[in-house]
């Protein structure tokens, strides 16, 4: 299916971890909270270090004023009124701003109203094309999975893990992946909404008596509207069910979004064709690794959830900026709430979870790396330049740093995914595939983040560690050797196999014989597993 091409590969943006061994796990102020940012990259939300899910969106009005509620739950329904009568617009339509406000205070399950993040996410998908994926499409990402997996099976010990490949277009993928958001985003919500309550003084909770309810209600849509925003965004990037690094899609689905494989394509000297099978490798790869470890997937989760448990709120930081605000000056408290206020507030426990997370994280992105270079080693020459367009995608903001950038205000650095691959390949190189692969059996055979600052150093460690204990065992059976032969001839004597009589004369002149020329002879009689142990290949 691949073809040489003799043309140069485009110029992509340069990796700014490049040539950096050093820093630590970054971890932005992000998070889901009341941080600045929106969905989009760089101004925090998904893809910004200053963000995650909170309030977002322009703070000025529709006349050019400062709006307070700019990026809230309740923008549209405020601008209904500024643009109506500030502006000198037509009446509101009253019938849907009740309808919004309903919507608002509707009872939710847990702390996030995941119907106004779904109904959000829809919306920002809908703002640009999202075309059904046609037949040839279909056909072209089925053609493209089953080579996928033939070539996988020569590269990897871990079995397929799906008979076939859905192909979904970005509303879909927002429906079929809400399910596992859900997991992902509730922990965090959870703790974030339990350490605001606790911050607030036990005489501020009894005044405010029913009105907490409420206050909790509006909370959740705000989470699910800036989730919402967030996930809308997301869809117009992912290629596959696993671009962040873990699979969203339900158990035992792998799925392909071709308008996204599509547009990732577009720039590159690389044929779509080529493209297409290339983001089938690593999305059958990752599917393969997720089944074989079931683990894995509830161990990045527990990750995430162990960050959430350690959210804290600092109750003096925000006492001493708001007894300094003005509540006249709208441009102030909107200034206050986008610059992170609210935002909670990173703990040693939360700085290790992410280090926790990010290691997992990069020994997955690693091992899938490493093992679609061997899968498409001498067959596809369109890999080399496709993998250094993932890494430079990834350097910028690729889906994977945007999502937990986002949730967690983990910055994955490059450098560390390099790492693990690195580490990875010295393994195979040393061990061969299966001892590469057969560390994901269990959670405590996986490498460090120590190990990651020496990738090379751990399959070194490895195989001396187990030189080790093929020595130990051999010393041990050396040992046992002649012990295990006297027992042999006791049982011998006991089973009366041997001369009863003949033991009997031993037995009498046993005292006599010690230091007889004769009974180096019978010590030699014990000793003949020792001695041919000499001439068996060790």
């Amino acid at each position: 299916m691949a073809t040489p091409d003799d043309r140069p590969d485009p110029e992509l943006p340069r990796d700014p971890d490049e040539g950096s061994s050093s820093g630590d796990t970054g971890a932005g102020s992000g998070g889901i909270g009341f941080g600045s940012g929106g969905a989009g990259r760089g101004g925090g939300g998904f893809g910004g270090a200053s963000g995650g899910f909170g309030f977002t969106g322009s703070p000025q009005g529709p006349s050019g004023a400062q709006n307070p509620f700019a990026g809230t739950p309740f923008e549209q329904l405020m601008g209904a009124f500024t643009g109506a009568f500030g502006s000198g617009g037509a009446m509101p339509d009253l019938g849907a701003m009740m309808a919004q406000m309903q919507q608002l205070m509707a009872p939710q399950e847990g702390n996030v109203n995941w119907g106004i993040a779904t109904q959000v996410a829809r919306q920002t998908v809908a703002q640009q094309p999202d075309p059904t994926p046609h037949d040839g499409e279909r056909s072209a990402a089925a053609d493209a999975s089953r080579l996928a997996e033939h070539w996988l099976d020569t590269a990897t010990e871990l079995p397929a893990a799906t008979s076939g490949i859905a192909v979904w277009s970005r509303a879909e993928w927002i429906e079929y992946t809400t399910p596992t958001w859900k997991r992902l985003v509730e922990p965090i919500a959870e703790h974030v909404v339990s350490a605001m309550g606790q911050a607030l003084p036990e005489e501020a909770r009894a005044m405010a008596g029913p009105l907490i309810g409420l206050l909790g209600q509006a909370g959740g849509a705000m989470f699910g509207q800036q989730i919402g925003r967030a996930v809308g965004e997301l869809s117009r990037e992912v290629m596959s069910s696993t671009d962040i690094g873990i699979p969203l899609a339900p158990d035992g689905t792998s799925a392909l979004l071709p308008a996204n494989v599509r547009a990732f394509s577009e720039g590159l000297d690389q044929s779509p064709t080529d493209v297409m099978l290339y983001v089938a490798l690593r999305e059958c790869a990752h599917q393969r690794l997720f089944a074989s470890a079931p683990w894995l997937r509830s161990h990045l989760l527990s990750a995430v959830e162990e960050y959430g448990r350690g959210t804290a709120i600092d109750l003096t930081r925000i006492e001493e900026a708001l007894s300094n605000l003005d509540p006249t000056n709208m441009g102030a408290i909107q200034e206050a709430l986008s610059g992170g206020l609210f935002e909670p507030q990173q703990t040693g426990v939360q700085q290790a979870a992410l280090v926790r997370l990010e290691t997992v994280l990069a020994l997955v992105e690693g091992w899938v790396d490493e093992v679609v270079a061997q899968a498409t080693a001498d067959r596809m020459p369109a890999a080399a330049p496709l993998q250094e367009a993932i890494r430079r995608r990834r350097a910028a903001g690729g889906p994977a740093e945007q999502t937990f950038a986002a949730l967690v205000g983990l910055q994955l650095r490059p450098r560390r995914l390099r790492d693990a691959a690195t580490l990875w390949g010295s393994l195979r190189d040393r061990d061969g595939a299966a001892a590469r692969d057969a560390v994901w059996a269990h959670p405590d055979l996986m490498p460090t983040a120590a190990d990651l600052d020496d990738p090379l150093g751990f399959a070194a460690g490895k195989r001396a560690a187990e030189a080790n204990e093929d020595f130990d065992a051999a010393l041990a059976a050396l040992l046992d050797g002649p012990a295990a032969t006297n027992q042999s001839d006791t049982d011998e004597t006991d089973t009366g196999q041997v001369d009863t009589g003949q033991v009997d004369r031993d037995q009498a002149g046993a005292g006599d014989d010690l230091d007889a020329p004769g009974s180096g002879e019978s010590a030699g009689g014990a000793d003949p597993d020792v001695t041919g142990s000499e001439d068996q290949p060790r």
